[in-house]
């Protein structure tokens, strides 16, 4: 995203400074320490934290909600680095050491244990401001402290599951809908044909119908499947995995539809063998609906890329697609239950790889930039660390 495009009025006076005499210098001087005294005031008014980073991490503004939520002091600014004050970002976004942060939009959550234990849902959003030296790009980064959700969810846990099976039912019967027709219609089709076969033999026309039939009863097998996964999720049976092994196995079960898509799958399984305490089944659903989606999003010819990454507390999958990318006002929506931008997509896909991925205690991260393509990583706990279950 871009700014100053069109010229303001502050652009014009500020293009006549030098002809101000010292009375209109001196008012034009108040306007502008009120004008930032105003937005100063907006942004540190809102609850959520609002940051201003460059491509290295360096923090060149945040206003008081984010001093609060990550421990900065007023010294930090313009010193001090995202990575410092948030060190598991670096490794959820793949930056080694001095690397720069790339002009795609990304979605995280954290646990931070400084100044306060809190949960924090972090979005990064790149942004240049034209006219500035040097045309290095800039992130905005919001926090929102999304603690009291968490906190929150046992004793809402029954009357969450009771809308969310409302919700589920809803759109599962709206999805039935349009399968069932034309199941029917088709079947009306064939029951006329039939009465004619004694007069004649079956025509393509019924032989038609009865694929037509097959095609949607399969795809109803789908949205049932789907659903039940949603509403009635499995406590996981953890057993020690190897994820290569896993991840092999998944992409195995989708070769052939691999190579209908003309679409290549490259894997850097890196230096360490990536070792879990996880559900094997539950992690093959994980890797089927991410890879799922990556294919979705290309052309043929596409290029599926799976990179095996590790610190000394886990192990990061992360999946790139040469695909159409996620529009910025779509990203805080995939994991909402039902929304697709596919045609024929139901939406409960991405809902459930987090649901999973929470319950194991990773967590899912997207960063997307239209038109490239998108990069979904997917944090596992090592083995040999406290193994723990997030709420």
């Amino acid at each position: 995203m871009k700014f100053g495009k069109k010229e303001s009025s502050l652009d014009r006076v500020l293009g006549q400074i030098d002809s101000l005499d010292t009375i209109n210098l001196t008012n034009l001087v108040k306007k502008l320490a009120r004008e930032r005294e105003l937005l100063e005031t907006i942004f540190n008014t809102a609850l959520e934290g609002i940051l201003v980073i460059s491509d290295l991490g360096v923090i060149e503004y945040a206003n008081m909600a984010s001093h609060r939520m990550i421990g900065l002091k007023d010294k930090d600014i313009g010193e001090a680095s995202l990575w410092r004050l948030i060190p598991e970002l670096r490794g959820s976004l793949g930056l080694d050491e001095g690397a720069l942060l790339e002009s795609s939009v990304s979605s995280r959550e954290f646990q931070l244990t400084y100044p306060q234990n809190r949960y924090v849902r972090l979005y990064i959003l790149p942004f240049e401001v034209e006219g500035r030296e040097g045309g290095d790009a800039r992130f905005v980064v919001i926090l929102s402290d999304i603690t009291i959700e968490k906190q929150s969810t046992r004793e809402s846990m029954e009357s969450e599951r009771v809308s969310s099976i409302l919700l589920l039912a809803a759109g599962v019967a709206h999805e039935l809908g349009n399968p069932l027709n034309s199941i029917t219609i088709h079947l009306q089709l064939m029951e006329r044909q039939l009465v004619k076969l004694e007069q004649a033999p079956p025509n393509e026309k019924l032989a038609g119908s009865l694929e037509v039939c097959r095609n949607e009863v399969s795809r109803l097998d789908g949205i049932i499947k789907n659903f039940l996964e949603a509403v009635r999720p499995q406590i996981p049976d953890f057993q020690t995995l190897n994820l290569n092994e896993v991840l092999e196995e998944s992409l195995e079960f989708q070769s052939n539809e691999l190579e209908d898509r003309g679409i290549t799958v490259e894997i850097d399984t890196g230096a360490e063998s990536p070792i879990v305490r996880a559900d094997k089944q539950q992690i093959k659903q994980v890797f089927f609906n991410v890879t799922k989606n990556a294919m979705e999003a290309m052309q043929p010819g596409g290029v599926i890329r799976v990179k095996i990454q590790s610190d000394e507390e886990r192990f990061y999958l992360r999946f790139g697609d040469s695909g159409s990318g996620i529009k910025h006002e779509d990203l805080s929506h995939v994991f909402q239950p039902y929304h697709t931008t596919k045609k024929s997509g139901t939406g409960l896909g991405m809902m459930i790889v987090q649901r999973i991925m929470r319950e194991h205690g990773g967590q899912v991260g997207i960063d997307s930039k239209e038109g490239i393509g998108t990069l979904v990583t997917l944090e596992f706990l090592k083995q040999n660390q406290k193994f723990r279950m997030l709420e």
